[in-house]
């Protein structure tokens, strides 16, 4: 395949030659206009010259015409042929009733046939405005003349005619000069092109180089050159090293993904594989089997928990995240998630309480907000402390086009620091403690509220300082209203 510096060489020299050949077309044309205009100019100068000079020896009383001879009939006054002799070219004269009375020493020279063509075309002449062209002894002539040329006399016609090989030969001599230089200037300006071309493309080879050298996920920490004067070229590089930098940070979070998700799968293996070679021993007792087999099945059942989690976000990235939309009053709702959270609450010594509920219906898929509002609670319950407390809300937005529903709770909090990652995939904000058995969970909670938040063209953001507890607020698009805008997302991943 020919690179895009000889396509484009290819493409110039196409387009130099189209021109330069409509160019010599037109020029060949307007210089050939021109020589005919000047040849017709002359032509009528010449039939001037010779309507003075009659007009002038009629005006001194001097005879215009004579009769000759009885056979040959009227004839110019031969003083006065004699002064038209001079003129080089064509030259008739004509009476009132159409007969030659002179003809000029060319015109004389020319064959019968030629000549009475010559005088046929005089007595065609319309006007003295128009000529015509004819073919005198292998020659072109234009042939024009004036009409009424001197009153008071047998004149009444001058034609005079001249040759228009000159047009021809400038417009030969024209083309033949452009087809001789036209080889060097289309040589000259391939070259030229080609080579400016070349050092066009020269920052663009570099690119390439620059993007080949990146071949793996573990060279992306590599950035290309941005020229400084910020051409195409610079906004490309620019552009480039965006898409690079995502795919940096593409790269990290699936090998991150791909870690955190074999580790999370490595210890209930580990367990599960434990129990299974207890319950098989031959020397294990009954009831020492039903244990293994029972923690066996809790292992098994937080595995398919994961599972689950991990084909829930999958199919999100995927645009398969299926929403059955209806009209979901969240009042009743949020009272279904409070029941169930007492429950909890109760169980690890905590307050859970919902002191503002406002009435607002949104379309959604009822199943997925109640998953969404449960694993806020679950997540706030899960990291507040014995005797601390964990309250929901129910309001509209000033405007009543927004439902506002936050979770708030009095525990731990999370650090500035750790906000930004929170809803990451598998992030805890307690590393330390959250794989034991009172925090245990996966870290895909709040990456699933989060989705399932924006699924809805609501949002899901975290107000949170560390020690002082967190506030998880989801705003929805009320029925009927327009969907909200998304917003920056951070928090806390359960």
């Amino acid at each position: 395949m020919a690179s895009i510096r000889l396509r484009l060489t290819t493409a110039y020299a196409a387009a130099l030659v189209g021109t330069m050949a409509a160019f010599a077309t037109a020029l060949s044309a307007v210089r050939g206009a021109n020589v005919d205009r000047e040849v017709q100019r002359y032509v009528f100068a010449q039939a001037d010259v010779a309507v003075r000079i009659i007009r002038q020896a009629a005006i001194a009383g001097d005879s215009v015409t004579m009769v000759r001879d009885p056979l040959v009939g009227t004839t110019l006054a031969p003083r006065l042929a004699t002064t038209l002799d001079a003129l080089p070219d064509y030259v008739l004269v004509l009476d009132t009733a159409g007969r030659a009375i002179y003809a000029s020493v060319r015109a004389r020279r020319l064959s019968p046939d030629a000549r009475a063509l010559l005088v046929s075309t005089a007595r065609q002449l319309g006007s003295s405005s128009v000529g015509a062209v004819i073919t005198l002894a292998g020659d072109q002539a234009l042939v024009a003349g004036r009409i009424g040329a001197v009153p008071g006399t047998p004149v009444e016609r001058v034609v005079a005619g001249a040759s228009t090989t000159p047009s021809l030969r400038a417009r030969r001599e024209l083309l033949g000069t452009i087809v001789a230089i036209a080889p060097f200037v289309l040589a000259l300006s391939i070259s030229g092109a080609y080579l400016i071309a070349g050092r066009a493309f020269r920052p663009v080879d570099q690119l390439i180089n620059e993007v080949e050298a990146i071949t793996d996920g573990r060279s992306l920490h590599r950035r290309l050159p941005v020229d400084p004067e910020g051409d195409e070229l610079a906004r490309l590089s620019s552009t480039l090293n965006e898409m690079i930098g995502r795919l940096e940070t593409s790269f990290g979070a699936l090998r991150r993904f791909t870690a955190d998700a074999s580790h999370e799968l490595k210890t209930p293996l580990t367990v599960l594989r434990a129990d299974v070679e207890r319950a098989m021993s031959a020397s294990c007792p009954p009831a020492e089997q039903l244990v293994a087999l029972e923690e066996a099945l809790q292992e098994t059942a937080r595995m398919a928990d994961l599972v689950d989690s991990l084909l829930t976000l999958a199919r999100a990235d995927e645009g398969r995240f299926d929403l059955h939309r209806e009209a979901v009053p969240l009042e009743p709702l949020l009272r279904e998630v409070l029941e169930t959270a007492v429950i909890l609450g109760e169980h690890a010594g905590l307050a859970v309480s919902m002191p503002v509920m406002e009435g607002a219906t949104v379309m959604g898929d009822r199943t997925r907000l109640r998953q969404l509002f449960l694993n806020l609670v679950t997540n706030a319950i899960k990291y507040t402390p014995r005797g601390g407390r964990v309250e929901l809300r129910l309001a509209r937005s000033a405007r009543g086009d927004q439902a506002i529903v936050s979770v708030r709770d009095t525990g731990i909090g999370i650090a500035a620091a750790d906000l930004p990652y929170v809803f990451e995939r598998f992030w805890r904000a307690d590393r330390a403690r959250s794989r034991g058995a009172e925090r245990g969970g996966f870290g895909l909670g709040l990456a699933i509220s989060q989705y399932i938040a924006q699924a809805h063209g609501g949002s899901l953001t975290v107000q949170s300082r560390l020690g002082r507890g967190s506030t998880f607020t989801v705003t929805l698009p009320v029925a009927g209203a327009p969907a909200a805008a998304d917003e920056p997302d951070t928090g806390r991943a359960a």
